[in-house]
């Protein structure tokens, strides 16, 4: 059987990854110690699933401030002890031959919040119990959450600056990639949208305003990686009047691109609560092929995307050129492996160890 498109090599910038089927990211709020650095739990969590195939092993949204962190618990890469952490991390994904890739994030005004399987405590936590002041470009909380302080150009720069010195740290550990979180209404995406953004400053009212921060940062970081590949994960649709809709965010993927990112990776939704979202399998596939189609630029495609057939015909039928898969990945890390059996693909990175147990067709 020919090589399926899903289990074919993608070359972005100098580096080429094994294949197209990637883990998202996905935070796991496991750092109790509550300082930023890696955890046993992290280094099994990731390299179980690049033993099981992935082409590219993404970490969870990675605060490159402490107060850019959702939760009190995330991974940090705002000091060195965090980078060193992340080394092992690296060496165990690559020892499996999957490419290891992070997410930088900023949560703005979603930050310091409780884990989200504590439903005794929701909300913004108290700074007498550990929590901070949250930013954001305007003071308009998110639903449920204190209100944000607004942030002075002061507070913007040092944010790009952090964001150029966490790249710098990440390609320290060997990280393959970043990617810039830009969705989920965390903080570049409330400078994105008008619905948080109220700005009259040069960071606020036009879309090339609004974008000013995203730019920025692309520009701080491609500073810092060289020719490692960027990516920006982007929500195409606040499903909310007066928010981003997929042909706004289309052109700022665009502009993202001429400013040095190389992958587009589409989600949504995210800035406003309650708003009704049409979950369906691949819901979010049409915005990735959009956006791939406007731009010209790699895209991946993410959400409710569970079966190898499905992300195959992703890939194959030009929507997008990467498939994101979060939960079904924490269902079966090896998953990736269970897809290429499904797609008849007899894998050279399939472990030995596990040849005894083969997944059938």
């Amino acid at each position: 059987m020919a090589q399926s498109h899903l289990f074919s090599p993608l070359t972005l910038r100098n580096t080429t990854f094994r294949n197209r089927l990637w883990v998202s990211p996905m935070c796991q709020y496991s750092v109790d110690k509550h300082d930023g650095v890696a955890t046993d739990w992290h280094l099994v969590h990731l390299g179980s699933m690049a033993r099981g195939g992935a082409g590219v092993v993404m970490l969870e949204a990675t605060a490159v401030v402490p107060e850019g962190r959702i939760a009190r618990e995330d991974l940090g890469l705002w000091n060195d002890n965090q980078r060193d952490a992340m080394v092992r991390l690296v060496e165990v994904i690559h020892s499996h031959g999957a490419g290891a890739a992070v997410q930088l994030a900023h949560a703005g005004r979603k930050a310091s919040v409780y884990r989200p399987w504590e439903p005794d405590r929701t909300g913004t936590v108290p700074e007498a119990d550990g929590g901070w002041q949250t930013l954001a470009p305007s003071a308009i909380p998110f639903d449920g959450m204190s209100v944000p302080r607004e942030m002075t150009i002061e507070d913007i720069d040092a944010v790009v600056e952090a964001f150029g010195l966490a790249t710098r740290r990440a390609v320290e550990a060997g990280f393959d990639a970043v990617e810039i979180h830009a969705a989920h209404g965390y903080l570049v995406h409330q400078f994105l949208s008008p619905l948080s953004n109220t700005r009259t400053d040069s960071y606020g009212g036009s879309a090339e305003n609004r974008a000013r921060l995203l730019l920025r940062i692309i520009a701080a970081v491609r500073a810092e990686i060289g020719e490692l590949p960027v990516s920006v994960r982007f929500s195409a649709t606040d499903y909310a009047d007066g928010g981003l809709t997929p042909d706004d965010v289309a052109v700022f993927a665009g502009w993202a691109g001429v400013a040095g990112a190389d992958l587009i990776d589409v989600s949504t939704g995210g800035l406003v609560a309650g708003v009704s979202i049409p979950l369906s399998p691949g819901y979010q596939v049409p915005h990735a092929e959009l956006i791939r189609r406007e731009t010209g630029l790699c895209t991946a495609a993410v959400g409710l995307i569970t079966d190898a057939a499905q992300a195959e015909t992703i890939v194959s039928s030009g929507q997008a050129d990467v498939v994101l898969v979060g939960r079904e990945f924490l269902r079966n890390p090896h998953f990736a492996l269970q897809a290429a059996a499904k797609l008849g693909e007899r894998l050279s990175y399939s472990p030995p160890q596990y040849g005894r147990a083969p997944y059938e067709h």
